[in-house]
């Protein structure tokens, strides 16, 4: 999944409010089918289904608030929310800064999307990512040159306009593209192993809070809806929960 660089917002910890009565969740609704905004201008897509369950069942009064991605974890430390639910990996950089539910998606591979035709080395090419991603990260550290966009969306369109050579980007996001491109776009063989699973984040103060969406996962693990989620929104895949 998705992992932000850190910048420093350790400081404002120390004033961030903790949960009120009514759970703010955070999203970027522009990663599908993670996150969207559908066509009546509500957030929607396999994050809004699993957010509105798990507060149905730890019995909380929720709303949804959309937020930039290159600023979602500073602006759920200032407080502008009380959870983040974005797609976004379990890393030890972010656990630095916020906390993190147990997972509720599992790790998934990162996978390299280009066109039609391109060989496998283009993955030491122009490969582009979405900024401050884990797969930005990773590009930065290998022997590709990596040039990075603000949404998602973007990456797409560089490929397919040919400024970059591929794309890499979770799987689960990518698959659509390639099913519904009618050959013109194609996976790679190289995947990368990145991150540790999507959880929800939290500011480090909202034990509470912590508490009551874990015991909500679970029950959501163990009666098997989550699994279905997962296969509904991501063409019959298994959750392994």
């Amino acid at each position: 999944m998705k992992n932000l660089t850190i910048s420093v917002v350790a400081a404002a910890l120390l004033s961030a409010p903790a949960f009120a009565d009514t759970v703010r969740l955070g999203t970027e609704g522009a990663y599908a089918p993670f996150n969207f905004v559908n066509d009546n201008g509500e957030i929607d897509g396999f994050e809004r289904e699993v957010g509105d369950k798990l507060c149905e069942l730890a019995e909380l009064d929720c709303t949804w608030v959309k937020n930039d991605w290159d600023s979602i974890i500073p602006n759920l430390v200032s407080g502008n929310y009380d959870v983040i639910i974005a797609g976004m990996s379990i890393t030890d950089e972010r656990d630095e800064v916020i906390d993190f539910t147990q997972d509720y998606y599992p790790p998934d591979p990162s996978t390299y999307m280009a066109l039609a035709g391109t060989k496998d080395d283009a993955v030491n090419g122009i490969v582009a990512a979405q900024v401050s991603t884990i797969q930005a990260g990773y590009i930065a550290e290998s022997e590709a040159t990596l040039v990075e966009f603000a949404t998602p969306d973007e990456t797409i369109a560089a490929v397919k306009s040919g400024e970059a050579d591929a794309v890499l980007a979770d799987d689960g996001f990518l698959r659509k593209y390639v099913e519904e491109s009618g050959g013109e776009l194609i996976f790679l063989t190289p995947t990368v192993s990145l991150g540790g699973g999507v959880g929800l984040g939290l500011r480090e103060s909202d034990t509470e809070l912590k508490d009551k969406l874990n015991a909500a996962i679970d029950t959501m693990k163990k009666d098997g809806s989550l699994n279905e989620l997962i296969a509904k929104w991501f063409d019959g895949k298994e959750g392994g929960y």
